[in-house]
């Protein structure tokens, strides 16, 4: 009895799985708008009363795609933020390969700006408990550098969940301004030496 429970849930994880994998690549040919629950269950090659049993409607389905897309996001970040180097080049990398890398497997679609800035309308909790967790990583790793440094942040009218906040409210900032993906990078560098500046001794 136990095997069946656990095949049933495998089975009922790949359907989920082929389900959000098909939304994926019909949301970029043919724009969240333009696409039905019909587009949906094709591309995931099952019927759609089989699509309804797993989600209700095309919003549930970009939110899970989003939770899928955030939640993996946010494990490259602790990894890059947990790997060798310094505080600055963790950052960087954190910020690369969580944040650009992210927005990078959109850019080649004409829907992919779209598909992102709806994010906030349609996902706009699941975006916010996403920042929050990323900035609580990155107050950690800005604590444990103060700690390091001996910094007295405190001294400073500073502290760790503050600069975490002021290094994500500027990488929006920086998305919003600039278009370019290689100025943002620069510009991603710069807001970065500012925050390692911060916490010099």
């Amino acid at each position: 009895m136990a095997g069946l429970t656990i095949n049933m849930q495998t089975s009922e994880a790949d359907k989920r799985s082929r389900i959000l994998d098909g939304a994926v690549k019909v949301f970029l040919a043919y724009g969240y708008q333009r696409t039905t629950m019909d587009d949906i269950a094709r591309a995931a090659g099952m019927s759609r009363p089989a699509l309804y049993l797993q989600f209700r409607n095309k919003t549930d389905i970009y939110r899970a795609i989003a939770t899928m897309m955030l939640d993996l996001s946010a494990e490259v970040a602790q990894a890059a933020l947990g790997g060798p180097g310094d505080l600055s080049d963790r950052l960087i990398a954190a910020i690369d390969d969580c944040m650009f890398a992210m927005v990078e497997k959109f850019a080649g679609s004409p829907h992919g700006a779209d598909i992102l800035d709806m994010k906030g309308s349609l996902a706009g909790d699941i975006v916010a408990s996403w920042t929050e967790r990323l900035g609580g990583m990155i107050a950690r790793e800005i604590e444990k550098e103060a700690v390091r440094l001996g910094t007295d942040l405190k001294a400073r009218d500073l502290g760790p969940g503050m600069l975490a906040s002021l290094l994500l409210d500027g990488l929006e900032g920086i998305k919003m301004r600039i278009e370019d993906p290689a100025e943002q990078r620069r510009s991603v560098r710069g807001l970065v030496r500012v925050v390692s500046l911060a916490l010099q001794p």
